[in-house]
Parts: C-alpha cells; sequence; structure tokens
C-alpha cells in the first residue's frame, strides 16, 4: 500500500506543530515513543494530556506519528521524519574542537586512500554512525615496481605509486624464469615506465616490443606484461568505497532491535548497493538525506543515510562523503557534521 501523502509543515496549526516536535525530538534522543502525560509534564506547552492525546491522535491520522503495540506512546514515522527534517530542525554547527578533529585528518602526509579513510573514521567518532566516503576509480601512477621471488612459478609483484602507496600482488611465473629475469624487468619498468598510468605504460610496453625497441630477454618481457596485465585488471576492480565505524551502530538503544542491527551490517557489506546510492547523492550540490523506506536499500533495517558530494579544483565532483545510522539521529547535529567534512575534503582532492 502506497504511503499517504504527508502535509505541508505550513497546514499544521500551532499546537500541533508544538506537539510533534516535542515527539520527535524526545524519540530522537531517546529512540522511544513518549506518552502524553511525559509530554504534559516535561513539554512546557500548558497543554492537558487529554488535548495532547488529541492532537497526538489527527498527528497519527496524518501519518506522521505512530503507535507500537509495545507501548501507549507515540513516535515519528519516517514520514514524519521527513517532515521534521525538511520543515522543522534547526541545524547545530560543528563545534571547534569537532572541526579540528575533521581537519586534522585530512592534513596527513601519505596516500590519499589514508587520509580518506582517517577523515571517515573521525566523522564516524564525531556523529557516532558509520563514516562513508566514495571517490571514483583513480589511475595509479607508477613510480617503482620489482618483482619478488616466492617459489619456482609464482612471484610478488610489488608496485609503489606517486602518492606513496604500496600493493602486492602474487603473479604466476612464465617457465624458464631466473632471478635475474626478475631483476632486469623491475629495473626496466622502473626506468621506463615511472611517472606514467597503468594505461600508458601498458601502451609503451606493446609499442616498444612491437617495434622491437625494448631491450629485454623472451622472460623479461613476459613478466613485465603479467604485471601490468594483473595490475590494469585490479585497477577496474579498484574498490571506491571506504566505510568506517560500522561497530558505533550498534548502541544501547539498538541492542534491543538485534534484528534490525543485522539487516543494517548486512545492508553495508553490500558496497556495490551503498555506492550506487552514494553517486546518486552526488548528482547534485544539496546534501541528501535518505530516510528508511525511501531507498529499498534500507526498508528492512530502517536506517538513514546522510550524503553530501565534494569537488576537485575543477569544480567537477570527485566524491560523496556522508553517514549512515538509525532513523532516529540528530539530523541538526549531523547534517552540517557533513557538510563541514565535504568542504574540508575537497580541498585534499585534485
Amino acid at each position: 500500500m502506497a504511503p499517504m501523502p504527508v502535509p505541508p509543515i505550513t497546514e499544521l496549526n500551532d499546537r500541533a506543530r508544538d506537539v510533534f516536535r516535542v515527539v520527535v525530538e524526545s524519540y530522537l534522543n531517546t529512540g522511544t515513543p513518549i506518552g502524553s502525560r511525559t509530554i504534559a509534564h516535561l513539554s512546557g506547552l500548558n497543554l492537558s494530556p487529554a488535548s495532547i492525546r488529541n492532537v497526538m491522535q489527527d498527528l497519527e491520522e496524518l501519518g506522521l506519528l505512530a503507535a507500537p503495540h509495545t507501548s501507549a506512546g507515540r513516535m515519528p514515522t519516517e514520514s514524519g521524519l521527513r517532515l521534521f527534517v525538511d520543515g522543522m530542525m534547526q541545524a547545530m554547527e560543528p563545534s571547534a574542537e569537532e572541526r579540528a578533529a575533521i581537519e586534522s585528518r585530512v592534513s596527513r602526509i601519505g596516500p590519499v586512500e589514508e587520509a580518506l579513510a582517517a577523515t571517515t573514521a573521525a566523522l564516524s567518532g564525531l556523529s557516532a554512525c558509520a563514516g562513508l566516503v566514495m571517490v571514483p576509480k583513480r589511475e595509479l601512477v607508477l613510480r617503482q615496481m620489482s618483482f619478488v621471488p616466492l617459489s619456482a612459478d609464482k612471484a610478488l609483484a610489488v608496485l609503489v605509486s606517486e602518492d606513496g602507496a604500496i600493493e602486492n600482488r602474487v603473479i604466476d611465473l612464465p617457465p624458464g624464469v631466473v632471478p635475474s629475469a626478475l631483476v632486469e624487468a623491475g629495473n626496466y619498468m622502473t626506468a621506463m615506465l615511472s611517472g606514467m598510468t597503468l594505461d600508458q605504460a601498458r601502451a609503451r610496453i606493446e609499442r616498444e616490443i612491437g617495434e622491437e625497441r625494448a631491450l629485454l630477454d623472451t622472460v623479461a618481457r613476459a613478466l613485465i606484461e603479467r604485471g601490468l596485465a594483473i595490475w590494469s585488471e585490479d585497477a577496474n576492480r579498484r574498490p571506491v568505497l571506504i566505510v568506517r565505524g560500522q561497530g558505533r551502530l550498534i548502541d544501547a538503544a539498538a541492542a534491543a532491535d538485534l534484528e534490525r542491527i543485522s539487516d543494517l551490517l548486512d545492508d553495508l557489506e553490500g558496497k556495490q548497493e551503498i555506492a550506487r546510492l552514494l553517486d546518486s547523492a552526488g548528482a547534485g550540490d544539496a546534501t541528501r538525506i535518505f530516510i528508511g523506506a525511501e531507498t529499498k536499500l534500507f526498508s528492512l533495517s530502517g536506517s538513514s543515510v546522510i550524503a553530501k558530494p565534494f569537488r576537485g579544483l575543477d569544480g567537477r565532483v570527485v566524491g560523496v562523503v556522508g553517514v549512515i545510522g538509525p532513523t532516529r539521529l540528530n539530523y541538526a547535529r549531523v547534517v552540517p557534521m557533513v557538510d563541514f567534512t565535504a568542504a574540508t575534503l575537497a580541498r585534499l582532492m585534485p
């Protein structure tokens, strides 16, 4: 059954807006429903419990509140949360300490992936959510390559890229390889291909060998071709999504709902689906907020994603950063935090 249309916030009278705000803010703080007596006692609305119950009933009929069968209190529906986020939320800018915690990760010296992972971990810790960052596949630029023998038929291909990242892959050796051929192949690649991307290096090798200008024996040629082939194939599958802080999703309130948490962790394992979701968030400039069943991905786990694209020096979108957590996360605090992280990461990207 399709959800009923949500009325704009302007169609709620002042009393309904006040009660609705109290219910939502209480739920975001505690994760539990709130009853009319508690609202009357704590909210300062100067309304009787009976009046509050009537207002809550009206809000429930509008699809903004729901009453769990185990409680006499009310909590916002996902439609209610959407209305609150779009029409009533008052954002809270990150504190100086929070900004410094995020910026310090970006200023780290080392491969870009390390800075992205560290910044994502910082965002996770500050938001009490899992942090996400997605960047496009990037082309490795070679600085050095070598081959280390492992056995008679296998070797370790070691690639050092220009940004200092070191990666290893095991390759099968062609017949007749001697240690000197491994050294020759590594030296040739370092001398001739340094500063090139993998695609450029493959084209250069093919051209050199085709024109018989490469002063290499047959075994060394085969080694180089296999080494470049495995790196190029691997680059096409290179993960572009970094997830940090999954453990923060299991807090005291969530522990009572282990089935939901299990569904959420399963969702996080499906990185391709999350990557597609973040990719859709990168289509514009605004921060995107996906609440619960608004996306098929989180219809079971009842989770929310807040995501913001960031741009490189040339103005192109080069990545998306965000968080994932329960629908009751502190949107007013987390949305500006994601915005600030996106602006900070933009300074990191070329």
